[in-house]
């Protein structure tokens, strides 16, 4: 299989490289996924520079959330079977034609997302529904202030922000993201770069 490695840490431009790879076998409890996609992110980024929490040995496949049709169960994996699609976060190996899943972490991907839609879905999604919910106890009708609102887990913010029926105050780095926030459903999208925010 052919796969992205951090061969040295660095810029993902600098660490990265295709390489070619023996198919992997799904051990006791895992999931071998054809990857669909995967959605590079920025634990990614910082695990290609060495300044992640996890610093896997080098060279090791990137990659830490994809979607995809398993192709294999591995022994004492129940309620999963060959032909599901599937989304999850590994903890590296996702930039890959073939990725190992726990299934324990493994979920459902929804018929309705594509696998490019269902990889981005995770850990962007799941960290907003988070914070806001759990965290924060938004109610309608709340004014949500989201940094980075063009980033993965802004834009997801903002989403379920306008789900929630709140009004949202996006701050982003530049008028292209200023129209992403905007499109997104943010009331007022203030470019940090051209406007004092506070």
């Amino acid at each position: 299989m052919k796969a992205w490695q951090v061969t040295s840490l660095g810029a993902p431009a600098d660490a990265l490289e295709l390489v070619e790879l023996a198919d992997p076998t799904p051990g006791p409890g895992q999931l071998l996924v054809r990857v669909g996609a995967a959605a590079p992110s920025y634990p990614d980024l910082l695990m290609c520079r060495g300044e992640y929490q996890i610093k896997p040995p080098l060279p090791f496949t990137l990659g830490v959330e994809a979607a995809g049709t398993i192709e294999a169960v591995g022994p004492d994996v129940h309620g999963w079977a060959p032909g599901q699609r599937v989304l999850g976060m590994l903890e590296t190996g996702g930039l890959a034609e073939l990725a190992l899943f726990e299934a324990a972490q493994a979920f459902a991907a929804p018929a309705e997302l594509d696998d490019a839609e269902a990889a981005a879905l995770h850990m962007n999604y799941q960290t907003a529904h988070f914070a806001l919910h759990r965290r924060a106890g938004l109610r309608r009708g709340e004014t949500v202030l989201v940094h980075a609102g063009a980033g993965g887990v802004g834009s997801a913010t903002i989403q379920l922000a306008v789900a929630a029926g709140a009004p949202v105050v996006a701050v982003v780095g530049g008028p292209e993201k200023a129209e992403v926030a905007t499109r997104l459903g943010a009331e007022l999208a203030v470019d940090r770069h051209a406007a004092d925010f506070v």
